[in-house]
């Protein structure tokens, strides 16, 4: 939880649930473990609209058949990358 315990003093108790800030952690953690920092803005940009492509084919489904759990899991990988673009690229 290194990304938010600084911000755990500021944060007011309803913003943002335990839980998911605990997922965005194990999933951010997972990635900068398995995959070795991005070398350019570019290829972390690249990784980042893959992610998102992959959200998108999960949110444009038919809602009636439509995966909520594989939702959330591809929004916290975006966000994961997002992170991940943020500590390799901007730093």
């Amino acid at each position: 939880l290194w990304f938010f315990k600084e911000k755990e003093k500021t944060m007011k108790s309803s913003s943002i649930p335990t839980e998911l800030l605990l997922a965005l952690d194990r999933e951010f953690t997972f990635a900068t473990a398995s995959y070795n920092p991005f070398h350019s803005a570019h290829e972390g940009y690249a990784v980042l609209l893959e992610e998102i492509r992959e959200l998108e084919h999960e949110v444009f489904l038919n809602h009636r058949i439509r995966d909520v759990d594989a939702m959330k899991k591809e929004a916290l990988q975006v966000a994961a990358m997002a992170m991940k673009f943020i500590v390799d690229i901007t730093g």
